[in-house]
């Protein structure tokens, strides 16, 4: 087995260690230009050069997208930034625009270039010529079917390599190229500035059309038809590896760290079962299902692998998220029995919470006491973002996670 790279999502310095703890084999991050998540944190300069440097300690590869669809001012600066990122030395670039593909290639010519999938890589021609002007690897379309991933696979140079996303939000439009954001509010999704028009309430009228009605599931809150469900391809790791996919790409960096450190463990568990037998990885399966729906997500579906989506690819009747545990927070420090978190939801006394490890062990435990940053004892921590110090009757490790189980 070509055993697949792990590719998890960062918004953060924060996350980014989460991601790194908890099994990734790369992350993905963006600077604070060019890239497709205006609203995430990012990373300052400094904080890309503590990322990189953690990252490449632990062997893990750190990949910057500069994937927006540039104009006249944002080639203007691009050497500068591409000359910053050189300094820094990531294993690779992120890119869906020729021109900043060029520039990227004139400045830092020993970076790695990944073609992003917002550049509609849709068929082997397009990868070829991609592989051809340089590139180390194209990321797929998401409306790509796995039999045509491996048509594709098998019609491209073996050291082009193949990226395909696996598991996180869908896009109503295709492979993200949408204008409802610049429309509605005036920021442009293709600028990093996309405030998700797709999940809001509509109703549906053709003017010119009387008395036709496009079929609408609803209820009495309304309808949310461009809602689509979030991939998940947990149960589908074979057909993955077989389509000759050389690294899973998860969606998702404005998600927390609860978020990134439950789909990057099961994931990784995965992947590293499927790669010791099959039967290994099928006799987990409860527990790898069971996990990936731990975290924050709209339902599940398989997106475009098996097919075209249908209507049971759309949530027709809310726009909000399933819940399947709460962020409370990760352990700093451990001093005298008691852990150091900065609190993220508030919890109590005597509270049933679980301890997350990285190594995929979950311990239920029980809040013995609490202090604050004063060392005052208290029955809850109500304030976001506040320090507190947690007792537990089972004792957890720095970089364990600490959350509540729905």
């Amino acid at each position: 087995m070509n055993k697949p790279e792990l590719l998890i999502p960062a918004g953060s310095l924060d996350v980014f260690k989460v991601a790194v703890d908890y099994g990734a084999d790369a992350v993905y991050i963006g600077g604070e230009a060019y890239g497709l998540r205006a609203k995430a944190k990012n990373f300052s300069y400094d904080d890309m050069a503590q990322a990189i440097a953690y990252a490449h300690e632990r062997g893990v590869k750190v990949h910057v997208t500069a994937n927006i669809f540039a104009h006249n001012s944002d080639i203007e600066d691009a050497a500068d930034y591409f000359g910053s990122l050189r300094e820094l030395k990531p294993d690779a670039l992120i890119i869906s625009d020729p021109g900043m593909f060029m520039t990227a290639r004139g400045v830092c010519p020993e970076i790695e270039i990944h073609v992003s999938t917002q550049a509609n890589n849709t068929n082997y021609k397009t990868c070829s010529f991609w592989h051809e002007q340089g590139a180390k690897r194209v990321v797929m379309a998401r409306e790509l079917s796995l039999a045509e991933i491996k048509e594709i696979r098998d019609k491209t140079p073996e050291s082009l390599e193949i990226e395909s996303f696996i598991h996180g939000a869908m896009c109503i439009s295709y492979s993200g190229r949408c204008l409802l954001s610049a429309y509605l509010t005036g920021r442009d999704a293709n600028h990093g500035e996309c405030t998700h028009p797709c999940r809001w309430k509509y109703a549906l009228e053709e003017e010119t059309r009387p008395g036709q009605f496009f079929p609408v599931d609803e209820n009495e809150r309304g309808t949310y038809i461009f809602n689509s469900k979030d991939l998940c391809m947990i149960e589908h790791i074979p057909e993955l590896v077989n389509a000759g996919i050389d690294s899973f790409k998860v969606e998702g960096r404005m998600k927390t760290a609860l978020y990134v450190a439950t789909v990057a463990r099961t994931y990784r568990k995965a992947i590293d079962w499927y790669a010791e037998s099959e039967e290994c990885y099928r006799e987990h399966m409860d527990w790898l299902k069971r996990e990936i729906q731990s975290c924050t997500y709209r339902e599940y579906c398989t997106g475009f692998y098996f097919g075209h989506p249908d209507k049971d690819s759309q949530i027709y009747g809310s726009n909000t998220y399933v819940h399947g545990s709460t962020y409370l927070g990760r352990v700093e420090e451990v001093k005298d029995g008691c852990a150091l978190i900065t609190q993220k939801n508030k919890f109590s006394v005597a509270e049933e919470i679980e301890i997350m490890k990285p190594d995929g062990t979950d311990i239920p435990t029980i809040v013995v006491s609490m202090k604050n940053a004063d060392g005052e004892y208290v029955n809850s921590c109500p304030h976001p973002e506040e320090k507190i110090w947690v007792e537990t009757d089972a004792v957890p490790e720095p970089g364990d996670i600490i959350r509540r189980v729905s």
